[in-house]
């Protein structure tokens, strides 16, 4: 059996897509909701999105993730704004935009790699392929028994370094970071501690 997966932006007009939201908000009068001006997403049609799949299966090998090349990133505040004008109406004045605020977890710039993953070219020209190592095929079920294991345990430093095998740029939060101070010491902790800890429990 083949496994490829493709990795999407934000599908206009798919269910939960904003677009269907901020229609129904300027046809009750507004506001419009945005939770940040700075707020950014990498965006694709239903058509692009059915096609990456199609075209993912014909390209793909086995064991690999296809992505496909949105462009730049879209201000879903200048998104707001044209759909307001798009309906014939003015923004900030006929129709006021409201910001809610980021919501937890949530970032500002959606980012579709990591900075460990690379992407190498196909046959499509708006198609790409990571380039990243892939787990074997024997390993996820070895991997989820030693995660059972650390659970139970409720070894937090060895719980995190096996997540960091998996995936190496892993970044624990501010509050995984202050539980881990109070861990006895464990060269794992103690190398975690010295790269993040400052930074994050600063950053907090």
């Amino acid at each position: 059996m083949r496994l490829i997966a493709v990795r999407f932006g934000n599908v206009l007009g798919s269910s939960g897509s904003v677009i269907p939201i901020f229609k129904q908000q300027i046809a009750a009068g507004g506001p419009v909701t945005v939770t940040h001006p700075e707020m950014r997403r990498f965006f694709m049609t239903v058509p692009e999105a059915c096609q990456l799949v199609l075209q993912a299966a014909t390209i793909g090998l086995g064991g690999q993730i296809c992505v496909l090349d949105m462009g730049e990133p879209v201000k879903i505040l200048d998104l707001a704004r044209n759909l307001i004008t798009f309906s014939g109406l003015r923004p900030d004045e006929d129709i006021q935009i409201q910001f809610t605020g980021v919501r937890p977890g949530e970032k500002l710039y959606e980012e579709l790699g990591t900075v460990l993953e690379n992407t190498v070219p196909t046959s499509h020209e708006k198609i790409r392929i990571f380039a990243s190592g892939t787990m074997q095929c024997s390993a996820p079920e070895q991997w989820l028994e030693s995660l059972h294991a650390i659970c139970e345990r409720r070894d937090l430093a060895q719980l995190i370094a096996s997540i960091r095998t998996v995936v190496p740029d892993y970044t624990p939060s501010a509050d995984l970071l202050k539980q881990l101070i109070g861990i006895p010491e464990h060269s794992f902790a103690v190398d975690l501690r010295a790269s993040l800890a400052d930074r994050f429990i600063a950053a907090d």
